[in-house]
C-alpha cells in the first residue's frame, strides 16, 4: 500500500468518525435536565421529541409506590420522580389541575416524612432534605399517604410525621382506595 493510499484510508477513517460523533450528538443539547414549569429545585426533566402524543383533555391520576429511604440528608428518589412526573406533564401542556399524584410511603421510606426531631433522631442528626420538597408537593396538591403498619413496625408516631402526611391502614388500603378512585399505579 502506497504512503498516498494510507494517509487516504486515514482520511477516510478520521471523516467517519467525525461524522460518526456529530450523529450520535445530535440534539446533545436535550441531555441538559431541566427545572420547572411547576417545582423549580425538584423534578428535573429532559426535553424530548415524543411520538407518543397526549390527547388533548387527558387528566392523570398516578399513584407513586414508594419503599426505599433514601441515604441520611438526602432526598428520597422515589419523592422527586413526584415532582418530575408532574413538571413532565405540565411542561407537555398538560393543565396543572389535570394531573393528581399521590405518594402511598411504607417500608423504609416511612422514616423520610418524620419532622426534623424524629428524622435527626433516627439518623444520628441528619437534616431531613425531604422536609421542603414534601411542602412543595403538599403545596401543589399531592397527597403523601403513610402505611400505619410500617409507621407502627417502625415506631414512627403520627405527631412526628410532616405537616400535610397523611395515614392510611396500610399501604394496600391506600393503592386500593386510589385506585378505586381511578388512580393507576406507577411502582417507581
Amino acid at each position: 500500500m502506497s504512503v498516498g493510499s494510507h494517509l487516504n484510508l486515514k482520511s477516510a477513517a478520521v471523516s467517519v468518525l467525525a461524522a460518526l460523533t456529530l450523529a450520535s450528538g445530535a440534539g446533545a443539547e436535550d441531555a441538559t435536565p431541566r427545572t420547572g414549569p411547576v417545582f423549580a429545585k425538584y423534578g428535573k426533566t429532559y426535553a424530548v421529541e415524543a411520538d407518543m402524543k397526549i390527547p388533548e383533555g387527558t387528566e392523570f391520576k398516578v399513584a407513586f409506590d414508594v419503599s426505599a429511604a433514601a441515604k441520611p440528608g438526602e432526598i428520597n428518589r422515589g419523592f422527586d420522580s413526584a415532582a418530575r412526573f408532574i413538571n413532565m406533564q405540565v411542561a407537555a401542556g398538560v393543565p396543572l389541575d389535570k394531573v393528581h399524584v399521590a405518594l402511598v410511603v411504607h417500608g423504609a421510606a416511612g422514616r423520610d416524612l418524620l419532622d426534623s426531631l424524629g428524622y435527626a433522631s433516627r439518623t444520628d442528626g441528619a437534616s431531613n432534605a425531604n422536609a421542603p420538597l414534601i411542602a412543595a408537593l403538599h403545596a401543589r396538591g399531592v397527597r403523601v399517604i403513610l402505611c400505619g403498619q410500617s409507621a407502627a413496625a417502625m415506631g414512627l408516631g403520627k405527631s412526628e410525621l410532616l405537616p400535610g402526611v397523611e395515614m392510611a391502614l396500610s399501604a394496600m388500603t391506600a393503592h386500593a382506595l386510589l385506585q378505586q378512585d381511578g388512580y393507576t399505579l406507577n411502582p417507581f
